[in-house]
């Protein structure tokens, strides 16, 4: 596994396409490698989240060349691999599972990135509906170890419609319903890196079980 941060550490210097090309068997050796591992991790996560069970590499990494259209970084490519397994494939929003593999910023993440209005509306609805559940998954102890952080991007003030004297406004206040925690570059190359990462994605599971029955409600 370490040839796939050698090959990122790589291409995070010599981020453009004539290198990118010469190196195609670089490439494609830490991709399929990338790709290998994500498929015992589906499987895994498939052994306490049944909804994952169908899905493959193909339908949970993203592509390596960067969209840059809107963004003041022109480089081509990504300096990472990334897969979100998730029952309805990498483009959804419901609630799922990220590995993320970075030089230096290798994460585990997971939760609802980016949902539209509706359904965040209706996320935060059902988080003051059942608050007390809610709090039981994120303020679990092991659960509050890894993502002592719930939710990104924050609005300054808690959301028009929702009771001012709500005990709890800042699960209320994310746009994003996602939580993440930091893995050593090492650990996906450790004997029990994959059992660690399993934990991981297992403590993680009732916060996008949550998430995801609210989507079923919404649907």
């Amino acid at each position: 596994m370490n040839h796939i941060y050698t090959f990122l550490r790589q291409i995070a210097e010599h981020n453009d396409r004539d290198w990118f090309h010469a190196h195609q068997v670089e490439y494609k050796a830490a991709r399929a490698s990338f790709e290998h591992y994500v498929q015992e991790v589906i499987l895994r996560i498939a052994s306490f989240d049944a909804s994952v069970a169908y899905q493959t590499p193909k339908s949970c990494t993203y592509r390596f060349a960067r969209d840059t259209r809107f963004s003041n970084d022109k480089s081509p490519y990504k300096r990472h691999f990334g897969a979100f397994i998730c029952s309805h494939g990498r483009k959804s929003y419901r609630g799922g599972y990220y590995l993320h593999l970075e030089p230096g910023n290798s994460m585990v993440a997971g939760g609802s990135w980016c949902p539209p209005a509706p359904l965040l509306k209706h996320i935060r609805e059902a988080i003051v509906d059942d608050i007390d559940r809610f709090r039981d998954i994120v303020e679990a102890p092991r659960f509050h170890e890894l993502y002592p952080v719930v939710g990104e991007d924050p609005v300054k003030t808690l959301p028009k419609g929702f009771p001012r004297d709500f005990a709890y406004p800042e699960y209320l206040r994310p746009r994003l319903y996602t939580v993440w925690t930091p893995i050593p570059d090492s650990l996906v190359a450790e004997p029990d890196g994959q059992d660690r990462i399993e934990e991981m994605f297992r403590t993680m599971a009732p916060f996008n079980k949550f998430l995801n029955e609210v989507f079923d409600d919404y649907e």
